[in-house]
């Protein structure tokens, strides 16, 4: 592949789940590169995908303009698609083949010098793999569960923290004007960021982590010395990957031709069941789900994005190669996709500040 001196065009594309902050991260590579190294943008739409089947888009004019306060992805994604483990048709029967030969053609053959690859975890150890495979790769973080571990904070995250807090702002009022305990499922896989960082800020009386598991016993003690203060009501929030002590994750539906097969989902609705059994309150469960993802991104999520697709083009300008683009503190950074790919989830301290802070004014943790 060619080297920084010689860049003359650049491919951008995102992969795995959609999330608040893609458009934006597109809109800043896209002006950066243009307006500051006079490269040409080529997007490829639909992820991996769009690799393979050669489908792409020139990234000029009007085409990226509005883009900083959209939801979603122009460029579409796709999180299934692995062009290492690709499902192809061969001999009439459907069969996995590793075509990534076939994407750094593509690559070649559109003259691309250097691809931005944005996603999460499954999209970035294929973009370690092309690199690997001598593609000019440069990575930028993305997902709203904020559990990639070389990166303090990843766009998207804001926004369903956001979302989460509003409708805890809404449960609350019906929860006081019927004497209800209202519970809160929200994303975050095995992570409990999202899980946290509303339920502090919606006024939580209870939050269930992943990270701490729970005893519905507890929750339910809880909840019955709110009553014996005239607190007729609860708010409980449950992220998707929390379990009660000695017990297991829920899992909503297994997806086997994705590279990440398991999708979580339900726990709430357990939670609330559980509860208005020992507790004798009306229950209802609200499950947020993808309403996390769509939609506008935030403020601090519309800068977050646009300081990692400007770190993004200064990496492939210097010639930082095989890099995704980090936040450390104030600071934007990088680090080798190397390091960054087969590190553990970052995951809440169940002793740390955040969670302390929580247990001073009240909450429960369920433990």
């Amino acid at each position: 592949m060619n080297n920084k001196s010689n860049i003359k065009r650049i491919g951008i594309m995102t992969g795995g789940g959609d999330c608040p902050g893609l458009n934006p991260v597109i809109r800043a590579v896209t002006k950066m590169a243009t307006k500051e190294y006079g490269w040409e943008v080529i997007g490829i739409r639909n992820g991996y995908k769009g690799l393979y089947e050669n489908d792409w888009v020139k990234l000029e004019g009007d085409i990226t303009s509005g883009l900083l306060h959209k939801g979603g992805t122009i460029l579409y994604s796709s999180n299934k698609d692995n062009l290492f483990h690709y499902l192809v048709e061969e001999n009439g029967e459907m069969v996995y083949k590793d075509v990534s030969d076939v994407g750094v053609e593509n690559i070649r053959n559109l003259g691309i010098d250097v691809m931005f690859i944005v996603g999460g975890d499954g999209t970035l150890t294929s973009a370690r793999d092309f690199a690997r495979k001598g593609v000019n790769v440069v990575a930028i973080p993305k997902t709203i569960d904020n559990d990639l571990a070389s990166t303090d904070r990843t766009f998207g995250f804001s926004t369903a923290v956001n979302v989460a807090t509003e409708a805890l702002d809404r449960l609350h009022t019906t929860a006081q004007s019927h004497h209800r305990i209202m519970v809160l499922e929200v994303m975050g896989r095995y992570a409990g960021w999202i899980a946290l960082h509303a339920g502090i800020a919606g006024g939580a009386d209870v939050i269930l982590l992943p990270e701490i598991p729970y005893d519905i016993h507890k929750v339910a003690e809880k909840i019955e010395e709110r009553k014996k203060h005239g607190k007729n009501f609860s708010i409980v929030v449950v992220g998707e990957g929390a379990k009660p002590l000695d017990g297991e994750v829920v899992v909503r539906d297994v997806i086997e031709d994705s590279p990440d097969p398991i999708r979580l989902g339900g726990i709430g609705i357990k939670v609330a069941h559980d509860l208005e059994k020992l507790c004798g309150n009306e229950t209802r469960a609200t499950i947020l789900g993808h309403l996390q993802r769509g939609g506008s991104p935030s403020s601090s999520d519309r800068i977050l994005s646009t300081r990692y697709g400007v770190a993004a083009v200064k990496l492939a300008a210097e010639g930082k190669f095989g890099n995704m683009v980090t936040l450390k503190g104030s600071h934007m950074s990088y680090d080798s996709l190397e390091n960054v790919i087969g590190q553990k989830s970052k995951n809440v301290n169940p002793n740390g500040e955040l969670v302390e802070t929580a247990r001073s004014i009240g909450i429960s943790f369920g433990d």
